[in-house]
């Protein structure tokens, strides 16, 4: 039998190779912190609330780098171009793309909403309901009606949108800006390659800082758990699972078909960008995994005038996980009062909702706050109604941002596929487990036409 121990010996190092390669992946190191961090909040609470740093600071570490990325991005992705009639093409299929998206996300939600009448029975009266606990959220809600939206895309300066961080007026600079170098030509040419290099080296920052992703993870989740406790989200646990089953279900049958029409299978891209999608979970923030999931999509073969036109622009029109928990937030308030919505109020409630869903992005908590916005407007519902869901709006707070993500990163591909921006061959090879080399530099003239030969050549998965 001794003839079998150098096998056994032999075996052992490969088997610890295999584990720590698979611990030495990103979202496996931010599962196992989100699994200590949720019992850490069940098993010390007190403990678990202090942790709430670990996540803010990774957030606001990212969200830094957020905006001078797009800015980057767009700039150099529409100068490379250097055809206008182009970029209005990509914008305007990516309006159309995102109205229809999120109007069928507000359609579902109060399809389910009224199928599935979850909150009857509670009974609650609105007069008894704590008001003041919702005053801060209506106070910041009055002021996202769509005339303020559409004047907010507007910086009153160039570096204000770089100050406050809003996504939309930085996105409004830089196409502005990308136009004003692609009537330079060729003067332009060696001010556009700086700014690609710039920007590859805050795409560097965001690598080093997602080594804390996992930090991250556990300091968020224990904070939620230690603060809300499992017993919130079991006494509305109802609702949730309803938001979740709906968001989870409308990514992998709505968009995936989307995904279909565009060539892409929606489970395989879903699990490339699954890191990303972990990390935002745990966060509740989706927009500091934009840069990642852009240099990620850049990788995939889509061009960067789309990429950067497209995520950016979606996280402002394109908050599917936003519309599908307001519609069915507000069937669950109107069950809860026992208030009866007729088909007109809905239909009313829907319109509404087009507008202030719109105005979440890049809010704290901007889900809720919409929904806030929505309800004075109205006029049929209980505000102080809305106390019955901020104990379990940090949960729900999970998926509208996994969705959220989700949404937008479909939305880039099916633009993509939509305008002829994409390598299909390069992106389903490297869906597919391909081994493919990386694209030099991801330099812009990935952006102005097919990538090169080289960087497309596959190496067979080992």
């Amino acid at each position: 039998m001794a003839h079998h121990t150098p096998i056994r010996e032999a075996s052992e190092p490969r088997e610890r190779n295999v584990v720590m390669r698979w611990l030495g992946k990103l979202y496996v190191q931010v599962i196992i912190g989100v699994i200590i961090g949720s019992t850490l909040g069940f098993l010390a609470p007190d403990i678990a609330v202090t942790l709430k740093p670990l996540g803010d600071v990774f957030i606001r570490a990212i969200k830094v780098i957020v905006t001078p990325i797009i800015f980057l991005t767009i700039v150099v992705g529409i100068a490379a171009i250097g055809d206008m009639r182009k970029v209005a093409s990509v914008g305007l299929k990516a309006l159309i793309y995102f109205e229809v998206a999120s109007t069928l996300a507000l359609l579902i939600g109060m399809a389910v909403g009224n199928l599935w009448p979850v909150g009857r029975g509670i009974n609650a009266d609105p007069a008894a309901l704590d008001a003041g606990a919702v005053s801060t959220y209506v106070t910041q809600g009055e002021d996202m009606t769509l005339v303020d939206f559409l004047i907010n895309m507007i910086p009153t300066t160039f570096v204000e949108p770089f100050v406050t961080g809003q996504i939309l007026p930085v996105l409004f600079v830089a196409v502005l800006f990308g136009l004003g170098l692609c009537k330079l030509g060729e003067k332009a040419k060696p001010f556009i390659a700086m700014l690609d290099t710039a920007a590859h080296g805050l795409f560097g920052m965001v690598n080093i800082i997602m080594r804390f992703a996992p930090f991250a993870a556990a300091g968020a989740m224990a904070f939620t758990i230690g603060k809300y406790g499992f017993s919130t989200l079991l006494n509305l646990g109802q609702l949730v699972l309803a938001v979740y089953l709906v968001s989870a279900l409308f990514v992998i049958f709505v968009l995936g078909f989307f995904m279909r029409l565009a060539g892409f299978n929606i489970f395989k891209v879903l699990a490339h960008f699954k890191d990303e999608l972990i990390i935002v979970f745990a966060a509740t923030s989706a927009e500091t995994m934009i840069p990642r999931s852009m240099q990620k999509l850049e990788n995939l073969g889509v061009q960067k005038e789309t990429v950067g036109l497209v995520m950016p622009t979606g996280f402002s029109f394109n908050m599917d996980g936003t519309a599908i928990y307001m519609t069915m937030a507000v069937l669950f308030l109107a069950h809860a009062t026992n208030t009866e919505l007729t088909l007109a109020q809905q239909l009313t409630i829907l319109f509404i909702m087009l507008f202030t869903s719109k105005g979440a992005a890049g809010v704290s908590g901007g889900g809720f706050i919409a929904l806030a916005a929505t309800m004075p407007a109205i006029g049929v519902l209980p505000v102080a109604s809305l106390a019955l869901l901020i104990g379990v709006d940090r949960f729900m707070a999970e998926i509208r941002a996994v969705t959220n993500l989700a949404s937008n990163i479909i939305a880039t591909l099916v633009v993509g596929a939509w305008t002829g921006n994409v390598d299909k061959a390069r992106a389903n090879a490297i869906l597919n487990g391909e081994k493919v080399l990386d694209l030099p530099h991801q330099a812009a003239p990935s952006s102005v036409g097919a990538a090169p030969a080289h960087a497309l050549d596959l190496v067979p998965a080992q």
